[in-house]
C-alpha cells in the first residue's frame, strides 16, 4: 500500500513515511500503528482491536498505546485538539482522519525481487517479492504457514533491492535469526537460519548463473 496526505507519503511495501523524499525515523511498532489506522480509515479502531493488531497475542498496558499514538503524532506534527490525522475517540480508541490525495493497489508495488530470493520451509520453497513479505497464519500472508507456534501475523521481510531486512510483528512465540530472539529489524543474509515459534525456515539468495564459457579449440 502506498497512499499520499497532506505531503506525506505512506509506503507500507519499503516501510516508509516520506516527506519530500525524506524518510521521518519512526519505530516499527510506531509504523506499525499508523499502517493499521490507515488501513481502516475512516472506521475508527477499539483500543483492543489496535492492541490485537499491534501486538498479535501480548497483553500491553493502555499506556503502551497512548505512547505509540504520541509518537505517530509527533512524526506527523499532528495536533492533539485540532487533529488533521489521528482523530481520539473518547472512551473508545482511534482513528485515521487525514484526507488520502491517491493509492497506489497492492499489486503495483509488488514487483520481482532484483534478485532471487526464497525461504525453505521443509522441501517447500516460499518465493519472495519486492517489498513486503508477511510471514503467519493469515489468510492474505505471502504464505500461509499454518502451525500452533506461529500468530496470524508473526513476522515481515521486507526486499528493498539488494536488500532483505526482517521484523518481528509482536508475534507469541518470537522470531528467532541465527539463534537469536528479535527485538528490532535485522538483515538478512544467504543461509541464515529463521525460527518463527519452533518452525525453521532459511533464507536462500539464489544468484544468477554464470555465463557458459566458451570451450578453446587448438589446431596442430
Amino acid at each position: 500500500m502506498r497512499v499520499r496526505f497532506d505531503g506525506w507519503t505512506l509506503d507500507t511495501g519499503s516501510r516508509e513515511l516520506l516527506r519530500d523524499g525524506a524518510a521521518a525515523h519512526l519505530t516499527g511498532k510506531t509504523f506499525r500503528l499508523l499502517e493499521v489506522l490507515v488501513e481502516h480509515r475512516p472506521d475508527a479502531l477499539s483500543k483492543d482491536q489496535i492492541q490485537d493488531l499491534v501486538w498479535p497475542g501480548v497483553f500491553v498496558s493502555e499506556s503502551s498505546l497512548t505512547s505509540l499514538i504520541t509518537e505517530v503524532r509527533k512524526a506527523l506534527g499532528d495536533d492533539t485538539d485540532e487533529p488533521r490525522f489521528i482523530r481520539t475517540v473518547y472512551g473508545f480508541g482511534y482513528a485515521f482522519c487525514g484526507e488520502i490525495a491517491d493509492e497506489a493497489p497492492d499489486h503495483a508495488t509488488k514487483r520481482p525481487a532484483s534478485r532471487r530470493y526464497r525461504l525453505i520451509w521443509g522441501r517447500k520453497e516460499i518465493v519472495l517479492v519486492e517489498g513486503e513479505n508477511i510471514l503467519g497464519r493469515a489468510p492474505e500472508s505471502t504464505e500461509c504457514i499454518d502451525r500452533d507456534t506461529v500468530s496470524r501475523r508473526h513476522a515481515r521481510i521486507l526486499i528493498a533491492g539488494n536488500t532483505a531486512t526482517i521484523e518481528d510483528l509482536g508475534s507469541k512465540n518470537g522470531t528467532r535469526l541465527r539463534g537469536r530472539r528479535l527485538e528490532e529489524p535485522s538483515p538478512l543474509a544467504d543461509g541464515d537460519e529463521i525460527r518463527l515459534g519452533s518452525v525453521p525456515l532459511t533464507f536462500r539468495l539464489l544468484r544468477a548463473p554464470r555465463s557458459t564459457a566458451t570451450e578453446s579449440s587448438t589446431t596442430g
